[in-house]
């Protein structure tokens, strides 16, 4: 829906009821991602896309229907290989498509949610697009990360719901979450899509090393966006770190504080210390201890961590500053390879993130999400 939003409340605004289709499940190579949306005014303008032209004749009819019989309706379209290729594809693909009628009265939260667009505040919409019982489908939740708007029909839900959401929310994925009718989530009969409005977060991971490319593997698998960089080029390369979106030869310290400044780090920001050399890290960290992050953690073994304090009080940092490092990083997994110490490291940026204390859940009781 973001791509449409602005057209989307504007015409929500003068009191217009539009068709909107919006991709909530794709599979093989189909062409859009969910998220995708296509609007379908009452003056028949189309906005937006959900398949670079596949099956947009197709949506724009019904999205006509579905206005008209105020029935939102859940429609699964095979692409084929033929019109794949039309759109530059190698091979078809399936979408599931979610059209729903979209005015003041169906989606009184519209402007909620573009408010929170508009200030860059983290937001996600929910819908139930599959239920048995029909007057739950088209039910809307607005999910911030600290409160909620609306009701998907039953406080089961909404809670099991919320905090899914905010799982969503806080990697920046969009997607369908499956359930049981009251929300049991191993359960079958009910169907929701998170649309998030979140920018994924940042990974930067310093140090070209073999730990680096793991770390990169794993933070692209967990949703974050990330940047590796170093300040030796031979080995600062793309095609040694393949998962990175984005490989930068610089120093550490100038890069980290030059993104800063431009606005590019927020308090979901993870920043990981592989270099354990005094001339990158000391200089690395001195900077990013004192920015809002969500975690700061330094690899090396306890004698490097101990000179490495020291090394930080001398340039003048503060107990206060050094608490917030990790180090040495990672939780005590007994992790030997680059690829067990980059999980080692994600458990402990999980653990932070929610609040975990990194325990055997079957040492444990209570509930499993807090």
């Amino acid at each position: 829906m973001h791509d449409v939003l602005d057209e989307l409340y504007k015409r929500w605004a003068e009191g217009e009821a539009v068709g909107l289709g919006t991709v909530v499940a794709t599979f093989s190579s189909a062409p859009r991602a969910p998220g995708a949306a296509m609007l379908v005014g009452a003056d028949g303008e189309v906005v937006g896309s959900v398949s670079g032209g596949c099956v947009e004749g197709a949506v724009y009819e019904l999205a006509q229907e579905v206005v008209a019989e105020r029935k939102p309706v859940l429609q699964r379209y095979g692409v084929s290989d033929d019109d794949a290729f039309a759109v530059g594809l190698t091979c078809g693909g399936i979408i599931d498509i979610y059209v729903e009628r979209v005015d003041r009265e169906t989606m009184p939260e519209l402007q909620d949610i573009v408010e929170s667009v508009h200030k860059g505040q983290p937001v996600a919409v929910v819908t139930v697009i599959e239920h048995a019982d029909a007057g739950r489908v088209g039910k809307h939740m607005i999910v911030w990360p600290e409160h909620t708007k609306g009701t998907l029909g039953s406080a089961r839900v909404d809670d099991a719901v919320v905090d899914d959401a905010r799982g969503l929310l806080a990697t920046g994925r969009t997607g369908t979450l499956h359930y049981g009718l009251e929300g049991e989530r191993r359960g079958e009969g009910m169907s929701v899509f998170v649309n998030t409005f979140e920018p994924p977060p940042r990974m930067l991971v310093f140090g070209a090393i073999d730990f680096a490319a793991a770390m990169a593997r794993m933070g692209a698998y967990l949703g974050f966006q990330v940047t590796v960089c170093d300040a030796r080029p031979v080995f600062a390369t793309t095609s040694r770190f393949p998962s990175a979106d984005e490989v930068v030869v610089d120093w550490p310290h100038r890069y980290l504080k030059a993104e800063a400044e431009a606005g590019r780090i927020d308090r979901r920001t993870v920043v990981a210390v592989l270099t354990h050399d005094p001339k990158f890290d000391v200089p690395l960290l001195e900077v990013a201890l004192r920015l809002d992050v969500g975690y700061v953690g330094a690899m090396g073994s306890r004698r490097t961590h101990e000179d490495r304090m020291a090394r930080l009080r001398e340039v003048g940092m503060s107990e206060e500053e050094l608490s917030r490092l990790s180090s040495p990083i990672g939780l005590d997994l007994g992790a030997r390879t680059p690829e067990e110490t980059a999980v080692s490291i994600a458990a402990e940026v999980i653990a932070l993130r929610w609040g975990g204390g990194g325990k055997r859940l079957a040492e444990l009781s209570g509930r499993i999400h807090g």
